[in-house]
């Protein structure tokens, strides 16, 4: 185990005077971590507290967590312990019982993190774990990005100590150090797709390859090295990004397999923690060739892909609108699904703003004015146009997303529309010189 405490200094992965949280299961692998960290605490300059999760999947799962509580009072270890309901959580997101289990135990991590129990976790991953998910990775059709495996240090909070030592040197420690653990049976359930390349794929290899599983996890560093490369070819700043949703320029599409690829996979992996496969990747490619503007698609975990114009939009974005009209005013206006809109009387004629709209005030029918969403029959002169078109054609017109086009307020007065929110006015509300007084209206979108 000597080599352990290198590993983790030269990946960075304990900083002088870090909580690190061990998730603590009970099993050999979580017990040697958690000894092994505690006893070289004072070197690393840190403090190590165990955090256990019961998934509630097994009927004597709470016995674990006895044994953990016992083991860490024994050795003086600070513990935490909580309670999931993975198969309940299973049921009702239509997860298999490992992406259940993944999620609440992930969902824990997170919570402990953010309330400041501890500053990482650590997991107690090692070389043949590392081996078991490459395999599993490729058998599930993953690129590069899923042959390189773990990483020693994730999201920067995330850190696996024990990632390049083998399970022999684990139960060497454990022996040595007389540990007890506690087996979870549900190690040798191999319809479990992780226990079937464990059990029984990996055991058939090692009869005919000697040293497969360094091997294959040396393979994995091989493919980490490439795809990170990869990735710095890449600029991502192409990219239009907020919470809940992510524009993707059409002109990407039309890049290398490879640079596209990546960008659809760093998109979904927004929205997706987790089994992002190369067939949602390929969804999205053809999707985006292929497919006609306005068309949209519906991938798992409530993503939704759709063609605007120049752009495929990705995201988990829902659009609400207000039923009822609201009388122009001045004033602060907030509008669900849109974002605020701002209407003050001015009297100073400036070159509006960037997202900012003047009108005469004198030639507005303020009692008859109302923000609404379109309807049927709205027609719309734009600034600088004599006649009128349909408001439906405008829009076309100006390339605006047909997700959008009922969530955009318009200023009306009856079928005319006099301002598009923060697109364009009317021709007939614009500013001239005889305009004495005047409104002006600012925007501050919730979306793009």
């Amino acid at each position: 185990m000597e080599q352990v405490i290198e590993y983790i200094k030269q990946h960075n992965m304990i900083k002088p005077r870090e909580v690190i949280g061990v998730a603590c299961s009970g099993g050999r692998d979580s017990i040697c971590l958690l000894h092994y960290l505690n006893s070289i605490k004072n070197e690393l300059d840190c403090e190590v507290v165990a955090v256990n999760v019961d998934h509630c999947i097994r009927a004597n799962s709470a016995l674990d967590t006895e044994f953990v509580m016992q083991f860490c009072k024994e050795h003086q270890i600070r513990a935490y312990k909580f309670k999931a309901e993975a198969i309940k959580v299973a049921k009702e997101e239509k997860l298999s019982l490992e992406q259940s289990a993944r999620k609440v135990r992930y969902g824990v991590f997170e919570t402990v993190i953010k309330k400041g129990l501890v500053d990482k976790i650590a997991l107690a991953h090692h070389l043949n774990d590392q081996a078991e998910t490459v395999l599993l990775n490729i058998v599930r059709g993953a690129g590069l990005s899923g042959a390189k495996g773990m990483e020693p240090v994730r999201d920067g909070i995330y850190i696996r100590p024990l990632l390049n030592t083998p399970r022999e040197e684990i139960m060497s420690y454990l022996d040595e150090n007389g540990l007890e653990y506690v087996d979870d049976e549900t190690n040798q359930d191999n319809t479990y797709s992780r226990n079937y390349i464990r059990n029984v794929v990996l055991p058939a290899l090692r009869k005919n390859f000697k040293g497969v599983d360094k091997n294959i996890v040396k393979f994995a560093s091989i493919c980490a090295k490439d795809d990170n490369y990869i990735n710095s070819q890449i600029d991502f700043n192409a990219l239009i990004e907020t919470k809940d949703m992510v524009k993707i320029p059409l002109v990407c599409f039309y890049q290398d397999e490879a640079i596209i690829n990546r960008i659809i996979r760093h998109v979904l992996t927004k929205f997706a923690k987790q089994d992002i496969e190369s067939k949602h990747i390929k969804i999205v490619r053809d999707f985006a060739l292929e497919a006609n503007n306005g068309n949209v698609i519906n991938l798992p975990f409530k993503i939704k892909v759709c063609k605007e114009y120049d752009f495929i939009t990705i995201g988990t974005f829902t659009v609400k609108k207000v039923v009822d009209a609201l009388n122009f005013r001045n004033g602060k206006l907030k509008i669900d699904g849109y974002g605020t809109i701002r209407v003050t009387s001015s009297k100073v004629k400036n070159e509006p703003k960037p997202h900012q709209h003047f009108i005469d005030a004198d030639k507005l029918d303020r009692g008859n004015a109302v923000w609404r969403f379109r309807q049927e029959g709205d027609m719309f002169s734009p600034l600088g146009m004599t006649g009128s078109k349909k408001l439906k054609e405008y829009f076309i017109d100006k390339k605006i997303p047909q997700r959008m086009r009922d969530s955009i307020p318009v200023l009306a007065v009856g079928s005319k529309i006099l301002v598009v929110a923060d697109i364009e006015i009317a021709d007939e509300l614009k500013l001239t010189d005889d305009t004495r007084s005047l409104y002006k209206i600012n925007y501050e979108k919730d979306y793009i």
